[in-house]
């Protein structure tokens, strides 16, 4: 499926995508290595926020993959390639911390998820600034 950036109409393009047009994309480095594939896309409800992406990776057809919590500020949208990167080396990725998809780790736990937007080099979303809505 390809990704196709929406626009506004007042200010021009603008990357807002379905999930569902995420999922199940495959993902690659900035060298071209296909590092594995978005299985799910988890959302904050409480502050509105994507909280992150579940990353695919390793194993043989599905069998033996170990999936990954990344911060969905560490992806790049790369629609003329219909690509996703994720600026992560892959012996980074392969030490990362994460899980299987029988024992997934509690979304709310604030502390697992301080130590996976560590991992990665982000702030957690829910320590910066919010946004008051729009009326």
């Amino acid at each position: 499926m390809a990704m196709r950036p929406g626009t506004t109409g007042v200010s021009g393009d603008t990357h807002v995508l379905s999930a569902n047009a995420l999922i199940g994309h495959k993902i690659y480095n900035p060298q071209g290595e296909h590092l594995g594939d978005i299985k799910d896309v988890m959302l904050d409800v409480d502050l509105g926020k994507v909280a992150y992406s579940v990353l695919s990776f390793g194993g043989f057809l599905g069998m033996g993959d170990k999936l990954f919590a990344i911060p969905f500020e560490a992806f790049r949208l790369d629609p003329s390639n219909d690509r996703v990167i994720l600026n992560v080396p892959k012996d980074r990725l392969k030490n990362a911390p994460g899980f299987d998809k029988d024992h997934p780790p509690s979304a709310a736990d604030r502390k697992w998820g301080a130590k996976i937007y560590e991992y990665y080099g982000f702030q957690p979303y829910w320590e910066t600034e919010r946004t008051a809505p729009r009326h």
